[in-house]
């Protein structure tokens, strides 16, 4: 029979659509199986602050298709520090605290790996639109994402059609190019920049828009990965080099934080979900420093330092098809 008697669950770093379903499923699961569950806002932050309260199933009511995360989020340089884990480690003594849930990135799964060797289970899920958690097929908020970045993308187009522009498309995720490829690929772009890919801005961008104009194209959409912007000065910088060498009017728009929000989609609430109950369910059964994942659309779960050695691949292959439908 299980000893643990109440678990902790709580959501860092960058918010995701997807946090708030992983959040109600650690919540409903972990009452079911009679295991008290408190919230902690805003991340190690709030951990070493003791802000923490007790959920119940009303709690998490209406909330699978809110983006965000009921919870908050912060950054907390100070935790990365020996006392301020000293001072997260005594609040979970104190509030009698046998487990946590860390929903997040990387960075967060870092932070859920000391404590779990200090001697507090961690268990983490990953809720990053990125969708760079190398030791996973998927992350939670990256298909919500996507389809904004597909939304946004589709009302360009038609501004951009009324006035035969260009418009250059910077998306989120850092130094991971798989929602500008992804993006890229849904909206129609004719050239994608991502930052695991060299690229030539003139073979790679001038030349493909001005052979697309000379097939008859007037409108066009680079998609470029925010990890790439700065080799280039900027997508403001790109948009007046595309004016200068092709004669065609471009623009330039950042989508950032706008990515972030949003209802998440049902594939989001869906794995949310199912991360959720797989996570409530190794914690209360007393493991910890492990990570959530899926692969193949299997859940399972590994030991966070093993998943944080692995690197992601890129998929080659899928970009490969992006260049030859684009070109």
């Amino acid at each position: 029979m299980s000893t643990i008697r109440k678990i902790a669950v709580l959501t860092s770093g960058g918010d995701a659509p997807g946090m708030n379903p992983v959040i109600r499923a650690v919540v409903r699961t972990a009452l079911s199986l009679g295991v008290e569950v408190v919230g902690v806002r805003r991340g190690y932050q709030g951990l070493m602050e003791g802000d923490v309260f007790e959920m119940d199933s009303h709690s998490v009511s209406n909330i699978i298709g809110l983006g965000g995360t009921i919870l908050h989020s912060a950054r907390s340089p100070e935790f990365r520090e020996e006392a301020g884990m000293q001072k997260a480690l005594d609040v979970c003594r104190d509030k009698g605290i046998d487990g946590l849930v860390v929903i997040g990135g990387d960075g967060s799964f870092r932070g859920a790996r000391d404590l779990s060797l200090k001697g507090v289970n961690c268990v983490g899920v990953s809720g990053t639109i990125d969708n760079d958690i190398a030791s996973s097929d998927y992350t939670t908020g990256y298909d919500t994402a996507l389809n904004t970045i597909v939304e946004m993308t589709d009302r360009l187009r038609d501004t951009m059609e009324s006035h035969e522009r260009c418009m250059v498309v910077e998306a989120m995720g850092r130094n991971a190019g798989y929602l500008a490829l992804n993006g890229g690929i849904a909206g129609g772009a004719v050239a994608i920049l991502v930052p695991e890919i060299d690229f030539d801005l003139e073979q790679d961008v001038i030349i493909r828009i001005k052979k697309a104009h000379a097939n008859g194209e007037k409108h066009f959409i680079v998609m470029v990965a925010e990890g790439c912007s700065p080799r280039f000065g900027g997508v403001d910088a790109l948009a007046k080099k595309i004016e200068a060498d092709t004669g065609i009017e471009s623009r330039s728009i950042v989508l950032g934080h706008i990515q972030r929000g949003g209802s998440p989609t049902l594939k989001d609430r869906v794995i949310g979900t199912r991360m959720g109950n797989y996570a409530a369910h190794l914690i209360i059964s007393g493991k910890g420093n492990r990570v959530v994942t899926i692969n193949k659309d299997v859940i399972s779960d590994m030991d966070i330092y093993e998943a944080l050695k692995m690197t992601k691949p890129f998929d080659k292959d899928l970009y490969k098809v992006a260049m030859e439908v684009t070109a």
